[in-house]
């Protein structure tokens, strides 16, 4: 009997040990893929609504068909209910395609690391809209990372000045709608996630929402400097930053809770600044740092109170 509840503890550390590594994988991902965006963006001026294009309609086709040869009922499925195909989109054009093109506009008139940290905006954005609806007041931990998210806002895009922004008035702009963004991505599709799952709502999300893009620009016209150094970016954004980042962080969901998987998801923003200083040789100041630091810490503020609800 020993034997078998030591077994099932290995297992059990085994399974967490690769949800941990699936979320941080996938989290990085998604930052590094950022930066690789602000690569393209500002040196080799490639069109930020041709790259979003790109994104959504290859990692949209790619998750789909993916889906479509484990469980092609589901794929087909979320079109025969009205409502779903309602809300589908909805979320594939406000959420998917909303915050897909005004993240990749923040950086592009800003950088990675602004664009990413003030994207982590959205985690106080959530509880406040939900105490709102249900006409409740937040409690004192949320008010208090409310007050970080501020505070932490302020230092990053004044630099502590009450006259001046330390970031374009475009990047602040599209830095906060991608929060905003986010936000309706999280919470809009409560019902489809459940009806469907994440990898068909999501596959079609992007589908739909780069198919509607593609009116505006269509994906045929490219503009850049199309480099030997632009492919495996490119190539890197579609493919790892979106459809591997987004398989390898559903796949860990299984394996973790929604605290340590919301504590994880804070790599994404850190490997961004890294890059963005390191590679970029952005500079980040006392006050970036000190901003973003205070930004983030709402994520584990507001998930240690998930963890103890």
């Amino acid at each position: 009997m020993e034997k078998v509840v030591q077994q099932l503890a290995t297992e059990a550390h085994t399974l967490r040990a690769k949800g941990i590594a699936l979320v941080l994988s996938g989290a990085v991902l998604w930052g590094v893929s950022g930066t690789i965006a602000q690569y393209l963006f500002q040196h080799l001026q490639m069109d930020m609504q041709w790259l979003t294009v790109m994104r959504l309609l290859v990692s949209g086709l790619l998750l789909l068909g993916f889906c479509y040869g484990r469980e092609r009922n589901r794929v087909t499925g979320v079109w025969k209910d009205p409502a779903s195909r309602r809300d589908l989109i909805f979320f594939a054009v406000f959420g998917m395609l909303g915050v897909q093109y005004t993240y990749f506009a923040a950086i592009r008139y800003g950088n990675a690391a602004t664009a990413t940290i003030l994207q982590s905006l959205e985690c106080v954005i959530v509880p406040c809209f939900l105490a709102a609806r249900f006409r409740r007041m937040p409690g004192r931990r949320t008010l208090f990372a409310v007050f970080l998210a501020v505070a932490g806002t302020f230092l990053l895009v004044t630099h502590g000045s009450f006259t001046t922004l330390s970031i374009s008035g475009k990047a602040l702009f599209w830095g906060i709608l991608t929060a905003f963004t986010a936000a309706f991505y999280t919470l809009q599709p409560i019902k489809l996630l459940h009806l469907w799952g994440a990898d068909v709502t999501v596959g079609w999300g992007m589908l739909i929402g780069g198919a509607v893009l593609s009116f505006i620009h269509p994906p045929w016209h490219a503009a850049g400097n199309f480099s030997p150094a632009a492919v495996p970016g490119i190539a890197f954004v579609i493919l790892f930053g979106t459809l591997v980042a987004f398989l390898c962080y559903l796949e860990g969901l299984k394996y973790l809770s929604a605290s340590e998987t919301t504590v994880l998801a804070t790599a994404e923003p850190l490997s961004a600044a890294f890059l963005t200083v390191v590679w970029l040789h952005v500079p980040l100041g006392f006050f970036d740092w000190a901003g973003a630091l205070m930004i983030i810490s709402t994520i584990f503020i507001l998930a240690l109170k998930g963890k103890h609800a």
